[in-house]
């Protein structure tokens, strides 16, 4: 692990270090228990075979995807693990106080020192009356446009240096550095690293600028990734943080065993986004039942667009298809997302990934 706790060291074959994005997806007969019981497996999975780091995401009101509160599922997978890297991929910023990520990331940082990853994106994570509800304000735009200014003052509450004279300037951030400045107080010396996560060039453009690590969500938004992480290594300005710019991308990648199984799983993961997209969210389907789904011409055309982003097949399949997105966007790191109905479906395909590459079990 380097000691910026951003930059990996690549494992196997595999071209650069490669992570897991985890959305604690819920299949249609299952519980969010059973969906966070394979997160816990899942971590540890991806621990023992030399991924880098382990993500979960911001969502809400949407039944297939149980990961509305990422703090509490990452202190959750901070009692389950011992040295893989932990953090948000990401939390949305618009729709908290600054100082409540501060404390609740710090709180994390205390349970597991030296592990936790800040992901930040100033997207709500939902849709647009959901995030009139979680900010109590149907000024959402306000929020998005605020981001620069959160993000400063977010950093500030983590580092606790407001200046004198700021309103703010008493306020401090528990766990924090203010610990160490108290009679007796030892604080731990470490503070997670701030990412800013983007799909198109606003974030990108940020992160360059403030020198931070870029997270990029190739997985829903392919189009946009060359542009994006152009945009972010042209604006970059090195840091106390990063001497050179660092991007990892979002990838939907799922393994099986053979090929036909793989396209059945990622139909049902398409007919589960079709539904999402529609206004109809619901838990993630069963393959028998995306085979059995009537698909109207415009939801055919989608799920071909939707599923020619998702690298899928074979252990070796996969593997060269993952090679090649490396290739092309220079990515520093991938960060895997395999959605499927299944858990054991998930858990299957990270350890033929890493199978493929020739990852230690540690």
């Amino acid at each position: 692990m380097a000691a910026d706790g951003i930059r990996g060291t690549a494992q196997g074959t595999a071209p650069v270090p490669l992570s897991v994005l985890d959305l604690v997806t819920v299949g249609a007969g299952r519980t969010a228990s059973d969906a966070l019981r394979t997160s816990v497996a899942l971590s540890r999975l991806a621990e023992n075979r030399g991924f880098h780091r382990y993500w979960v995401a911001e969502h809400h009101s949407m039944p297939g995807v149980a990961s509305s509160s990422p703090a509490v599922i990452l202190a959750h997978l901070a009692a389950h693990t011992e040295r893989i890297r932990l953090g948000s991929g990401g939390v949305m910023l618009p729709n908290h106080a600054p100082l409540v990520i501060a404390e609740q990331f710090g709180t994390l940082e205390a349970m597991a020192p030296g592990r936790i990853d800040l992901g930040l994106g100033r997207a709500p994570g939902t849709d647009g009356a959901t995030a009139a509800a979680l900010r109590r304000t149907d000024r959402l735009n306000e929020g998005a446009d605020d981001f620069p200014e959160q993000l400063a003052e977010l950093t500030r509450f983590l580092d606790d240096d407001f200046p004198d004279g700021h309103p703010y300037r008493r306020i401090h951030a528990v766990p924090g550095p203010i610990q160490s400045t108290s009679p007796g107080g030892v604080q731990s010396p470490h503070r997670p690293p701030l990412w800013l996560l983007g799909s198109s060039g606003f974030s990108a453009r940020l992160a360059g600028v403030l020198g931070l690590p870029f997270a990029f969500a190739h997985h829903f938004s392919a189009q946009n990734t060359i542009p994006a992480l152009d945009l972010y290594r042209e604006s970059f300005r090195p840091s106390a943080v990063l001497d050179a710019p660092y991007a990892l991308i979002g990838v939907s990648a799922l393994a099986t065993d053979d090929e036909k199984e793989a396209r059945r799983q990622v139909l049902a993961a398409a007919l589960n986004m079709v539904r999402l997209r529609t206004g109809r969210p619901g838990l993630v389907p069963t393959p028998e039942e995306a085979e059995a789904y009537e698909f109207s011409p415009m939801e055919r055309e989608f799920v071909d667009s939707w599923n020619a982003n998702v690298i899928h097949g074979t252990p070796d399949e996969v593997r060269t298809g993952l090679d090649d997105l490396q290739k092309r966007t220079g990515a520093d790191e991938l960060m895997i997302t395999g959605n499927a109905h299944s858990g054991d479906v998930r858990l299957r395909s990270y350890e033929l990934i890493a199978e493929a590459y020739g990852f230690p079990t540690t």
